[in-house]
């Protein structure tokens, strides 16, 4: 039997699903609104839907409830960690993930972000004074739109909920939160791809247009969602390929391997960062230096032509080289391993972030330790100014500048999210405290 040869990279690109997320303050109405979806849209088991009924008793379903899965979270209404779901359209593929409000769950709202082709950030007009000039917006709502652009989140959409909760003046409060929202948006440098009204409850303005709101002549939140497109790191360039696993496969009876390594072959997988990879190619491996040619490329588990940035992939090497997690695979001499960088650092962690502090550090799947050497200054999430800072409390963002025991292969991360994105733990507890954006290095 012959290698199967598929080529599924520009196929599967052209059917990749939107990953979007809900943000924004806590009781905004973010689990209700992907309930909403998701009975709109008739991705509800029936079992599910039953169930609901039941426990709803006679009253309105709480569609929250379909993310809202924890025991904890539905004894206080509250969302806690961050819950996928799925849906489709007819023309549109969609993965939802719902980020809990509070600020003691930032870094689940951070995780869910990281992988986002788009940020929903709902507003919640009955916690706001809206006949005010300007509209004061609540300080969560500023900090997940501020960390969904720090995290290069491509597109982020406002909807600004809960406006059946206003008896009269729908319009002038809707313009007005509108007004103080594009004049954020514009201050913070985030391109807007709207602001909608909507009613996630009530389901106005979320799949169909709403009957109650004749003034508003936009899209609704799902036709603006399903012209979105989907986030793609570049597929030309330099290639680096982060080595996630190792695994050792055996040949088919009958079946070649272009690797020349007889009945056995080596993958070595992980997700491509930038670039492509094809047979024939050749590659150098960090740290080692070694370098070798590509025999094979695999995707789930074919042999293809090729495979591009955003694809799993897995390299076949005509040779033996010792490679192990958290190398990276490239281009040869297109890295440059540096100890130090200038980042913009999220700090999420109870303990603050300080100077001369020891911490680990995951770059890709490398782990090396790294101190912070300066604090450069705070962001003012009100103002959007910069202040003078010698550490970050629990939800603060600042630029920082960092120190590695061992070079690392950084990026920019405006130029790419994998090379230029790093994870800060606690060595004493273990808790993810921080996320690192690389600004330069």
């Amino acid at each position: 039997m012959t290698n199967v040869i598929h080529n599924a990279a520009n196929e599967e690109l052209a059917h990749k699903a939107l990953r979007f997320l809900t943000a924004g303050s806590v009781d905004d109405g973010k689990s209700t609104l992907i309930g909403r979806l998701l009975f709109d849209s008739r991705a509800i088991l029936a079992d599910q839907l039953d169930a609901l009924e039941k426990r709803a008793a006679g009253a309105p379903i709480d569609l929250s409830l379909l993310t809202d899965g924890l025991e904890a979270e539905r004894e206080q209404g509250i969302t806690i960690d961050v819950a996928y779901r799925y849906f489709a359209t007819k023309t549109r593929k969609f993965i939802i993930a719902d980020a809990p409000g509070h600020e003691q769950y930032t870094r689940n709202m951070v995780t869910a972000a990281a992988g986002s082709d788009a940020a929903v950030v709902l507003v919640d007009i009955t916690k706001i004074d809206w006949k005010a000039d300007p509209v004061p917006l609540l300080a969560q709502t500023r900090r997940h739109s501020l960390l969904a652009q720090l995290l290069r989140v491509p597109s982020i959409v406002f909807a600004v909920n809960k406006l059946d909760a206003i008896e009269q003046d729908t319009e002038t409060a809707f313009n007005n939160v509108k007004a103080s929202l594009e004049a954020f948006a514009q201050q913070a440098g985030i391109v807007s791809k709207g602001v909608i009204p909507v009613s996630a409850l009530r389901g106005d303005n979320v799949t169909t247009p709403s009957a109650n709101w004749p003034w508003y002549k936009g899209p609704t939140l799902l036709q603006v969602l399903e012209e979105l497109p989907a986030s793609d790191e570049r597929h030309d360039g330099a290639l680096l390929h982060p080595v996630q696993y190792v695994t050792r496969d055996s040949v088919g009876e009958g079946e070649a391997s272009a690797s020349g390594t007889g009945h056995q072959y080596r993958a070595f997988w992980g997700r491509i960062a930038h670039g492509a990879v094809k047979a024939g190619d050749e590659v150098q491996i960090f740290p080692s230096g070694q370098t070798a040619i590509v025999a094979e490329v695999r995707h789930s588990a074919l042999v293809v032509d090729a495979c591009v940035a955003g694809q799993s992939a897995g390299i076949v090497l005509d040779r033996q080289v010792d490679i192990s997690r958290g190398d990276w695979i490239h281009s040869p001499g297109s890295i440059k391993p540096t100890d130090s960088f200038t980042a913009t650092l999220a700090w999420l962690d109870t303990e603050p972030a300080v100077v001369g502090r020891k911490y680990w550090v995951r770059h890709g799947n490398r782990w090396v330790q790294a101190r912070i050497t300066s604090i450069d200054n705070r962001l003012d999430i009100h103002t959007l100014a910069d202040q003078d800072a010698h550490e970050l409390a629990v939800n603060e963002i600042g630029r920082v500048q960092i120190q590695t025991q061992q070079p690392l292969p950084v990026e920019p991360y405006l130029d790419n999210r994998i090379g230029g994105a790093l994870i800060v733990v606690d060595p004493t507890t273990n808790r993810t405290s921080g996320a690192l954006l690389v600004k330069a290095a």
